[in-house]
Protein backbone atom coordinates (compact mmCIF):
# COMPACT_ATOMS: atom_id res chain seq x y z
CA UNK A 1 0.00 0.00 0.00
CA UNK A 2 0.98 3.62 -0.47
CA UNK A 3 0.28 5.63 2.69
CA UNK A 4 0.70 9.22 3.85
CA UNK A 5 1.14 10.07 7.53
CA UNK A 6 0.41 13.68 8.52
CA UNK A 7 2.02 14.73 11.80
CA UNK A 8 5.38 13.36 12.87
CA UNK A 9 5.09 13.61 16.62
CA UNK A 10 5.21 10.57 18.88
CA UNK A 11 2.36 8.62 17.28
CA UNK A 12 3.17 9.71 13.74
CA UNK A 13 6.85 8.83 13.65
CA UNK A 14 6.24 5.42 15.25
CA UNK A 15 3.39 4.69 12.82
CA UNK A 16 5.51 5.78 9.86
CA UNK A 17 8.38 3.50 10.86
CA UNK A 18 6.11 0.56 11.66
CA UNK A 19 4.15 0.80 8.43
CA UNK A 20 7.32 1.11 6.34
CA UNK A 21 8.86 -1.87 8.13
CA UNK A 22 5.75 -3.87 7.18
CA UNK A 23 6.48 -3.22 3.49
CA UNK A 24 4.22 -0.25 2.78
CA UNK A 25 5.43 2.81 0.89
CA UNK A 26 5.13 5.63 3.42
CA UNK A 27 5.38 9.40 3.08
CA UNK A 28 5.70 11.22 6.42
CA UNK A 29 4.53 14.83 6.28
CA UNK A 30 4.74 17.69 8.77
CA UNK A 31 4.56 21.50 8.90
CA UNK A 32 7.76 21.83 10.94
CA UNK A 33 10.69 22.17 8.55
CA UNK A 34 13.24 21.74 11.35
CA UNK A 35 11.59 18.47 12.32
CA UNK A 36 11.66 17.33 8.68
CA UNK A 37 15.38 18.03 8.59
CA UNK A 38 15.88 16.01 11.76
CA UNK A 39 14.06 12.91 10.53
CA UNK A 40 15.65 13.13 7.07
CA UNK A 41 19.04 12.93 8.76
CA UNK A 42 17.96 9.66 10.36
CA UNK A 43 17.25 10.95 13.84
CA UNK A 44 13.81 10.59 15.46
CA UNK A 45 12.30 13.77 16.93
CA UNK A 46 11.67 11.98 20.24
CA UNK A 47 13.42 9.43 22.40
CA UNK A 48 11.78 6.02 22.09
CA UNK A 49 13.70 2.77 22.68
CA UNK A 50 14.60 1.09 19.38
CA UNK A 51 13.22 3.85 17.17
CA UNK A 52 16.64 4.98 15.89
CA UNK A 53 17.40 1.50 14.60
CA UNK A 54 13.93 1.09 13.11
CA UNK A 55 14.20 4.35 11.18
CA UNK A 56 17.68 3.45 9.94
CA UNK A 57 16.42 0.09 8.73
CA UNK A 58 13.48 1.42 6.72
CA UNK A 59 15.55 4.33 5.35
CA UNK A 60 17.92 1.86 3.69
CA UNK A 61 15.20 0.27 1.60
CA UNK A 62 13.62 3.58 0.63
CA UNK A 63 10.13 2.72 1.85
CA UNK A 64 9.95 5.74 4.16
CA UNK A 65 10.37 9.31 2.94
CA UNK A 66 9.68 12.67 4.60
CA UNK A 67 8.42 15.96 3.23
CA UNK A 68 7.14 19.34 4.33
CA UNK A 69 3.47 19.88 3.49
CA UNK A 70 4.43 22.49 0.88
CA UNK A 71 6.77 20.04 -0.86
CA UNK A 72 4.19 17.33 -1.52
CA UNK A 73 3.23 17.12 -5.19
CA UNK A 74 2.44 13.41 -5.59
CA UNK A 75 -0.86 11.70 -4.92
CA UNK A 76 -1.46 10.70 -1.32
CA UNK A 77 -1.88 6.99 -1.99
CA UNK A 78 -4.48 4.56 -0.68
CA UNK A 79 -4.93 6.14 2.74
CA UNK A 80 -3.90 9.16 4.78
CA UNK A 81 -3.26 8.74 8.51
CA UNK A 82 -3.78 11.87 10.60
CA UNK A 83 -1.58 11.80 13.70
CA UNK A 84 -1.51 15.48 14.65
CA UNK A 85 -1.74 16.74 18.22
CA UNK A 86 -5.02 17.61 19.94
CA UNK A 87 -3.87 19.67 22.95
CA UNK A 88 -6.15 21.12 25.59
CA UNK A 89 -7.87 24.40 24.77
CA UNK A 90 -9.19 26.88 27.32
CA UNK A 91 -11.59 25.16 29.67
CA UNK A 92 -10.17 21.71 28.97
CA UNK A 93 -11.83 20.99 25.63
CA UNK A 94 -9.66 19.42 22.93
CA UNK A 95 -8.17 21.81 20.38
CA UNK A 96 -8.72 20.20 16.97
CA UNK A 97 -7.10 22.95 14.89
CA UNK A 98 -4.19 20.78 13.75
CA UNK A 99 -6.41 17.85 12.80
CA UNK A 100 -8.84 20.11 10.93
CA UNK A 101 -5.98 21.81 9.07
CA UNK A 102 -4.71 18.39 8.01
CA UNK A 103 -8.19 17.39 6.81
CA UNK A 104 -8.54 20.63 4.85
CA UNK A 105 -5.16 20.06 3.23
CA UNK A 106 -6.15 16.52 2.21
CA UNK A 107 -9.55 17.60 0.88
CA UNK A 108 -7.96 20.44 -1.09
CA UNK A 109 -5.64 18.19 -3.03
CA UNK A 110 -7.59 14.93 -3.25
CA UNK A 111 -7.87 13.75 -6.85
CA UNK A 112 -9.39 10.33 -6.37
CA UNK A 113 -10.59 7.61 -4.07
CA UNK A 114 -9.01 7.99 -0.62
CA UNK A 115 -9.48 6.85 2.96
CA UNK A 116 -8.69 9.22 5.83
CA UNK A 117 -7.73 7.31 8.98
CA UNK A 118 -7.99 9.44 12.10
CA UNK A 119 -5.47 8.28 14.69
CA UNK A 120 -5.40 11.56 16.60
CA UNK A 121 -7.49 11.56 19.76
CA UNK A 122 -10.62 13.54 18.93
CA UNK A 123 -13.71 13.89 21.17
CA UNK A 124 -16.64 11.52 20.61
CA UNK A 125 -18.88 12.95 17.90
CA UNK A 126 -16.07 14.70 16.03
CA UNK A 127 -15.85 12.04 13.34
CA UNK A 128 -19.55 12.22 12.57
CA UNK A 129 -19.25 15.96 11.96
CA UNK A 130 -16.17 15.43 9.81
CA UNK A 131 -18.03 12.84 7.69
CA UNK A 132 -20.82 15.36 7.13
CA UNK A 133 -18.32 18.04 6.12
CA UNK A 134 -16.59 15.64 3.72
CA UNK A 135 -19.88 14.64 2.12
CA UNK A 136 -19.63 14.53 -1.69
CA UNK A 137 -15.84 14.74 -1.72
CA UNK A 138 -15.35 11.02 -2.30
CA UNK A 139 -13.17 10.78 0.81
CA UNK A 140 -14.04 7.98 3.21
CA UNK A 141 -13.32 8.24 6.93
CA UNK A 142 -12.30 5.80 9.63
CA UNK A 143 -11.49 6.25 13.30
CA UNK A 144 -8.49 4.15 14.36
CA UNK A 145 -7.32 5.41 17.76
CA UNK A 146 -3.76 4.69 18.86
CA UNK A 147 -2.88 3.05 22.16
CA UNK A 148 0.90 3.45 22.11
CA UNK A 149 2.58 3.78 25.49
CA UNK A 150 5.54 6.12 25.56
CA UNK A 151 8.66 4.12 26.30
CA UNK A 152 7.11 0.99 24.78
CA UNK A 153 5.63 2.40 21.59
CA UNK A 154 7.32 0.02 19.14
CA UNK A 155 6.33 -3.00 21.23
CA UNK A 156 2.76 -1.74 21.27
CA UNK A 157 2.79 -1.14 17.53
CA UNK A 158 3.89 -4.67 16.70
CA UNK A 159 1.98 -6.42 19.48
CA UNK A 160 -1.11 -4.35 20.30
CA UNK A 161 -3.67 -5.74 22.70
CA UNK A 162 -6.44 -4.58 20.34
CA UNK A 163 -7.05 -2.66 17.12
CA UNK A 164 -10.18 -0.51 17.12
CA UNK A 165 -11.75 0.57 13.83
CA UNK A 166 -14.77 2.86 13.60
CA UNK A 167 -16.48 3.35 10.23
CA UNK A 168 -19.78 4.32 8.69
CA UNK A 169 -22.34 1.47 8.80
CA UNK A 170 -21.66 -1.04 6.03
CA UNK A 171 -18.31 0.44 5.04
CA UNK A 172 -16.56 -2.93 4.86
CA UNK A 173 -14.15 -1.63 2.24
CA UNK A 174 -12.60 0.81 4.69
CA UNK A 175 -12.34 -1.88 7.35
CA UNK A 176 -10.50 -4.14 4.88
CA UNK A 177 -8.13 -1.32 4.00
CA UNK A 178 -7.30 -0.61 7.66
CA UNK A 179 -6.70 -4.34 8.23
CA UNK A 180 -4.38 -4.39 5.22
CA UNK A 181 -2.38 -1.58 6.84
CA UNK A 182 -1.81 -3.85 9.84
CA UNK A 183 -0.97 -6.94 7.81
CA UNK A 184 1.31 -9.23 9.79
CA UNK A 185 0.16 -7.90 13.16
CA UNK A 186 -1.81 -10.40 15.21
CA UNK A 187 -4.36 -8.65 17.44
CA UNK A 188 -8.10 -8.79 18.15
CA UNK A 189 -10.18 -6.29 16.19
CA UNK A 190 -13.10 -4.27 17.48
CA UNK A 191 -15.05 -2.95 14.50
CA UNK A 192 -17.69 -0.44 15.48
CA UNK A 193 -19.14 2.94 14.53
CA UNK A 194 -17.03 6.08 14.45
CA UNK A 195 -18.29 7.70 17.67
CA UNK A 196 -17.91 4.49 19.68
CA UNK A 197 -14.32 4.06 18.48
CA UNK A 198 -13.58 7.61 19.65
CA UNK A 199 -15.16 6.87 23.03
CA UNK A 200 -13.10 3.68 23.46
CA UNK A 201 -9.93 5.79 23.41
CA UNK A 202 -11.17 8.30 25.98
CA UNK A 203 -12.70 5.64 28.21
CA UNK A 204 -9.46 3.62 28.15
CA UNK A 205 -7.39 6.57 29.33
CA UNK A 206 -10.02 7.53 31.91
CA UNK A 207 -10.06 4.00 33.36
CA UNK A 208 -6.26 3.83 33.56
CA UNK A 209 -6.13 7.22 35.27
CA UNK A 210 -8.86 6.13 37.69
CA UNK A 211 -6.90 3.02 38.63
CA UNK A 212 -3.81 5.12 39.34
CA UNK A 213 -5.69 7.60 41.52
CA UNK A 214 -7.51 4.75 43.28
CA UNK A 215 -4.29 2.99 44.30
CA UNK A 216 -2.83 6.31 45.42
CA UNK A 217 -5.78 6.93 47.73
CA UNK A 218 -5.43 3.41 49.15
CA UNK A 219 -1.71 4.11 49.64
CA UNK A 220 -2.57 7.04 51.90
CA UNK A 221 -4.68 4.77 54.08
CA UNK A 222 -1.87 2.18 54.14
CA UNK A 223 0.41 4.82 55.63
CA UNK A 224 -2.12 5.52 58.37
CA UNK A 225 -2.81 1.93 59.36
CA UNK A 226 0.66 0.44 58.80
CA UNK A 227 -0.05 -1.70 55.72
CA UNK A 228 2.17 -2.27 52.67
CA UNK A 229 0.78 -0.83 49.45
CA UNK A 230 3.05 -3.11 47.42
CA UNK A 231 1.41 -6.23 48.82
CA UNK A 232 -2.07 -4.69 48.61
CA UNK A 233 -1.45 -4.02 44.92
CA UNK A 234 -0.17 -7.56 44.44
CA UNK A 235 -3.27 -8.90 46.15
CA UNK A 236 -5.49 -6.91 43.83
CA UNK A 237 -3.58 -8.13 40.79
CA UNK A 238 -4.24 -11.75 41.80
CA UNK A 239 -7.99 -11.04 41.69
CA UNK A 240 -9.15 -11.86 38.15
CA UNK A 241 -11.88 -9.23 38.48
CA UNK A 242 -9.50 -6.33 38.96
CA UNK A 243 -6.80 -7.09 36.41
CA UNK A 244 -3.14 -6.21 36.26
CA UNK A 245 -1.10 -4.67 39.02
CA UNK A 246 -0.72 -0.92 39.50
CA UNK A 247 1.81 0.92 41.65
CA UNK A 248 1.25 3.84 43.98
CA UNK A 249 3.34 6.97 43.57
CA UNK A 250 3.25 10.64 42.69
CA UNK A 251 0.56 10.14 40.04
CA UNK A 252 0.31 10.10 36.28
CA UNK A 253 1.73 12.66 33.90
CA UNK A 254 2.32 13.04 30.18
CA UNK A 255 0.09 14.63 27.60
CA UNK A 256 -2.55 11.95 27.07
CA UNK A 257 -4.22 11.31 30.41
CA UNK A 258 -4.38 14.93 31.50
CA UNK A 259 -5.72 16.40 28.28
CA UNK A 260 -8.05 13.49 27.52
CA UNK A 261 -9.65 13.51 30.97
CA UNK A 262 -10.13 17.27 30.77
CA UNK A 263 -11.65 16.90 27.29
CA UNK A 264 -13.98 14.11 28.42
CA UNK A 265 -15.12 16.22 31.37
CA UNK A 266 -15.69 19.19 29.04
CA UNK A 267 -17.77 17.06 26.66
CA UNK A 268 -19.84 15.78 29.57
CA UNK A 269 -20.47 19.32 30.80
CA UNK A 270 -21.69 20.41 27.38
CA UNK A 271 -24.10 17.44 27.36
CA UNK A 272 -25.33 18.12 30.89
CA UNK A 273 -23.57 15.14 32.51
CA UNK A 274 -21.54 15.49 35.72
CA UNK A 275 -18.59 13.09 35.85
CA UNK A 276 -18.00 13.35 39.61
CA UNK A 277 -15.69 10.34 39.81
CA UNK A 278 -13.55 11.59 36.93
CA UNK A 279 -13.22 15.00 38.54
CA UNK A 280 -12.12 13.32 41.76
CA UNK A 281 -9.53 11.31 39.83
CA UNK A 282 -8.01 14.52 38.51
CA UNK A 283 -8.01 16.13 41.97
CA UNK A 284 -6.33 13.09 43.53
CA UNK A 285 -3.65 13.11 40.84
CA UNK A 286 -2.92 16.79 41.31
CA UNK A 287 -2.55 16.22 45.04
CA UNK A 288 -0.22 13.23 44.60
CA UNK A 289 2.45 15.12 42.71
CA UNK A 290 3.02 17.38 45.73
CA UNK A 291 3.42 14.53 48.25
CA UNK A 292 7.22 14.91 48.20
CA UNK A 293 6.84 18.62 49.06
CA UNK A 294 4.63 17.83 52.05
CA UNK A 295 7.02 15.11 53.25
CA UNK A 296 10.00 17.45 52.94
CA UNK A 297 8.22 20.23 54.80
CA UNK A 298 7.34 17.83 57.62
CA UNK A 299 10.86 16.42 57.89
CA UNK A 300 12.55 19.83 57.81
CA UNK A 301 10.04 21.49 60.13
CA UNK A 302 8.28 23.63 57.57
CA UNK A 303 11.18 25.40 55.92
CA UNK A 304 13.17 24.31 52.86
CA UNK A 305 15.10 27.55 52.41
CA UNK A 306 18.81 26.92 52.03
CA UNK A 307 18.47 23.15 51.58
CA UNK A 308 20.02 21.31 48.64
CA UNK A 309 17.56 18.80 47.19
CA UNK A 310 18.36 16.36 44.39
CA UNK A 311 15.58 15.34 42.01
CA UNK A 312 16.07 12.02 40.23
CA UNK A 313 13.97 11.79 37.08
CA UNK A 314 12.30 14.52 35.04
CA UNK A 315 10.37 12.60 32.36
CA UNK A 316 6.83 11.65 33.35
CA UNK A 317 7.80 7.97 33.04
CA UNK A 318 10.90 5.93 32.18
CA UNK A 319 11.65 5.12 28.55
CA UNK A 320 10.79 8.56 27.17
CA UNK A 321 12.13 12.11 27.03
CA UNK A 322 8.60 13.54 27.36
CA UNK A 323 8.13 16.04 30.19
CA UNK A 324 4.67 17.24 29.25
CA UNK A 325 2.65 17.57 32.48
CA UNK A 326 5.38 15.68 34.33
CA UNK A 327 5.06 15.73 38.14
CA UNK A 328 8.70 16.84 38.28
CA UNK A 329 7.89 20.26 36.80
CA UNK A 330 5.28 21.13 39.43
CA UNK A 331 7.39 19.84 42.31
CA UNK A 332 10.61 21.57 41.26
CA UNK A 333 8.85 24.92 40.85
CA UNK A 334 7.45 24.55 44.37
CA UNK A 335 10.86 23.64 45.78
CA UNK A 336 12.50 26.65 44.13
CA UNK A 337 9.73 28.95 45.36
CA UNK A 338 10.35 27.58 48.87
CA UNK A 339 14.00 28.65 48.66
CA UNK A 340 15.62 25.26 48.03
CA UNK A 341 18.61 24.72 45.78
CA UNK A 342 17.60 22.02 43.28
CA UNK A 343 19.88 19.68 41.36
CA UNK A 344 18.10 17.44 38.83
CA UNK A 345 19.07 14.47 36.70
CA UNK A 346 17.36 12.44 33.98
CA UNK A 347 19.08 10.19 31.41
CA UNK A 348 16.98 11.46 28.49
CA UNK A 349 14.71 14.39 29.37
CA UNK A 350 17.03 17.16 30.57
CA UNK A 351 17.08 19.13 27.33
CA UNK A 352 13.30 18.99 27.06
CA UNK A 353 12.95 20.05 30.71
CA UNK A 354 15.56 22.81 30.62
CA UNK A 355 13.30 25.38 28.95
CA UNK A 356 10.42 24.62 31.35
CA UNK A 357 12.31 24.77 34.65
CA UNK A 358 13.34 27.81 36.68
CA UNK A 359 16.79 29.02 35.60
CA UNK A 360 18.23 28.37 39.06
CA UNK A 361 17.77 24.60 38.69
CA UNK A 362 21.10 22.85 38.11
CA UNK A 363 20.93 19.98 35.63
CA UNK A 364 23.66 17.45 36.39
CA UNK A 365 25.21 14.43 34.71
CA UNK A 366 24.46 11.60 37.15
CA UNK A 367 22.42 10.58 40.21
CA UNK A 368 25.62 10.81 42.28
CA UNK A 369 26.16 14.42 41.22
CA UNK A 370 22.54 15.24 42.08
CA UNK A 371 23.14 13.86 45.59
CA UNK A 372 26.42 15.70 46.22
CA UNK A 373 26.11 17.69 49.49
CA UNK A 374 22.30 17.34 49.35
CA UNK A 375 20.24 16.89 52.48
CA UNK A 376 17.42 15.22 50.54
CA UNK A 377 16.70 13.27 47.35
CA UNK A 378 13.38 12.81 45.58
CA UNK A 379 12.95 9.99 43.05
CA UNK A 380 10.25 10.86 40.51
CA UNK A 381 11.04 8.62 37.51
CA UNK A 382 12.02 4.99 38.03
CA UNK A 383 14.69 4.73 35.34
CA UNK A 384 16.70 1.54 35.82
CA UNK A 385 20.00 3.40 36.01
CA UNK A 386 18.60 5.54 38.84
CA UNK A 387 17.02 2.68 40.79
CA UNK A 388 20.17 0.57 40.46
CA UNK A 389 22.68 3.36 40.99
CA UNK A 390 25.43 3.00 43.58
CA UNK A 391 23.45 3.95 46.66
CA UNK A 392 26.39 3.46 49.02
CA UNK A 393 28.29 6.19 47.17
CA UNK A 394 25.14 8.33 47.06
CA UNK A 395 24.75 8.05 50.82
CA UNK A 396 28.38 9.02 51.43
CA UNK A 397 28.03 12.09 49.21
CA UNK A 398 24.92 13.42 51.00
CA UNK A 399 24.60 15.51 54.13
CA UNK A 400 22.51 14.54 57.14
CA UNK A 401 19.71 13.60 57.47
CA UNK A 402 20.10 11.90 54.05
CA UNK A 403 16.35 12.01 53.47
CA UNK A 404 15.02 10.05 50.46
CA UNK A 405 11.45 10.36 49.17
CA UNK A 406 10.68 7.48 46.80
CA UNK A 407 7.91 8.84 44.61
CA UNK A 408 7.60 5.60 42.62
CA UNK A 409 8.07 2.98 45.35
CA UNK A 410 10.95 1.60 43.33
CA UNK A 411 13.73 1.51 45.91
CA UNK A 412 14.76 -1.01 48.57
CA UNK A 413 13.75 0.63 51.84
CA UNK A 414 15.75 -1.62 54.13
CA UNK A 415 18.93 -1.26 52.08
CA UNK A 416 18.72 2.54 52.22
CA UNK A 417 18.06 2.45 55.96
CA UNK A 418 21.14 0.26 56.47
CA UNK A 419 23.14 2.88 54.56
CA UNK A 420 22.06 5.51 57.09
CA UNK A 421 19.38 7.14 54.93
CA UNK A 422 15.89 8.15 55.99
CA UNK A 423 13.43 6.54 53.59
CA UNK A 424 9.84 7.58 52.84
CA UNK A 425 7.70 5.95 50.15
CA UNK A 426 4.05 6.18 49.17
CA UNK A 427 1.86 3.92 51.29
CA UNK A 428 4.64 1.53 52.28
CA UNK A 429 6.44 3.21 55.15
CA UNK A 430 5.38 1.18 58.19
CA UNK A 431 5.54 -2.31 56.72
CA UNK A 432 8.60 -2.33 54.50
CA UNK A 433 11.21 -2.40 57.25
CA UNK A 434 9.56 -5.47 58.75
CA UNK A 435 9.58 -7.51 55.54
CA UNK A 436 12.83 -6.41 53.92
CA UNK A 437 12.91 -5.53 50.25
CA UNK A 438 9.99 -3.62 48.69
CA UNK A 439 6.93 -5.71 47.99
CA UNK A 440 7.21 -5.63 44.21
CA UNK A 441 10.90 -6.63 44.38
CA UNK A 442 10.56 -9.66 46.64
CA UNK A 443 9.06 -13.00 45.81
CA UNK A 444 5.43 -13.61 46.60
CA UNK A 445 5.32 -15.71 49.79
CA UNK A 446 2.64 -18.40 49.85
CA UNK A 447 1.67 -20.71 52.69
CA UNK A 448 2.51 -24.27 51.66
Amino acid sequence: MKLTVIGLGHAGIVASAGLAAAGHEVLGVDLDMQLIGTVRSGHPPIYEPGLDDELASVAKNGRLRFAHLDEVEEDLGDAVLITTGTPSAAGGAANLDQARSALAWVAGRNAGDLLVVMKSTVPPGSGRRIVEELGGSGIRYASNPEFLREGRALDDWYAPDRIVVGVEPGDYRSVALVKAMYAGIDAPYLVTDITTAEMVKYASNALLATRISFINEIAQLCDRVGASIDDVSQGLALDTRTGTRIHAGVGYGGSCFTKDLRALDAIAGIRGVSLDLLQSVMRVNQRQRLLPLYALQERFHGTLAGLTIGVLGLAFKPGTDDVRDAPSLDLIRELVDAGARVRAYDPQAMEAARKLLPPSVELVASPLEAAEQAQALVLLTEWGEIVHTGWEAVSRSMLAPRFVFDGRNALNARMLAELGMEYVGVGRNAAEFETGAPGHQRELMLNV
